[in-house]
């Protein structure tokens, strides 16, 4: 009897099949399998965020997601964010207040900063200093990332008045 599972996913619009043990965790599926290491490994305990993709429209924390869990899923990491134009916003946000200094964190924060946007339009500093929270980041302090994200959440209100 093997120890293999053969999962299909898409990942970043990609089809693929991969036999898998069945506790191989989805970030490491991602970052040893397919080579995407766009997306880091932390913490293991699903606390700093480092690890967020984004699994059929909703961000997990890869190091706590089994990839047989993302049989048939649509998987989004940082590396299928370029062709977004959503996400390039955000890109472009978070150089121009200088949100990424050493890069860990930028990933899982992209990530995250993308689903609070889509989300929760509406949201005040405060809402994004919240959900943005649940990912470390040990060089900018967070303000930084807040202005960033608050920056496009004011960019889409203007464009949506206009």
């Amino acid at each position: 009897m093997s120890d293999l599972h053969t999962i299909r996913l898409h990942v970043n619009g990609q089809p693929h099949s991969c036999a898998i043990p069945p506790r191989l965790h989805l970030i490491d599926l991602l970052r040893d399998e397919l080579g995407l290491k766009g997306s880091h490994l932390g913490c293991e305990h699903g606390v700093c965020g480092a690890c967020t993709v984004e699994v059929d429209g909703r961000i997990v924390r890869g190091c706590l997601t089994l990839a047989v869990q993302a049989d048939g899923a649509q998987v989004r990491t940082v590396e299928g964010l370029s062709d977004l134009p959503d996400a390039r916003v955000l890109q472009q946000a978070f150089v121009k207040h200088n949100a990424l200094q050493c890069g860990f964190c930028t990933p899982g924060m992209l990530m995250a900063a993308r689903e609070l946007v889509q989300h929760k339009p509406d949201a005040t500093r405060e809402e994004v200093r919240e959900w943005m929270s649940g990912n470390y980041c040990r060089c900018t302090g967070y303000h930084a990332i807040v202005d960033a994200v608050c920056d496009v959440l004011a960019q889409r209100h203007q464009e949506a008045a206009a």
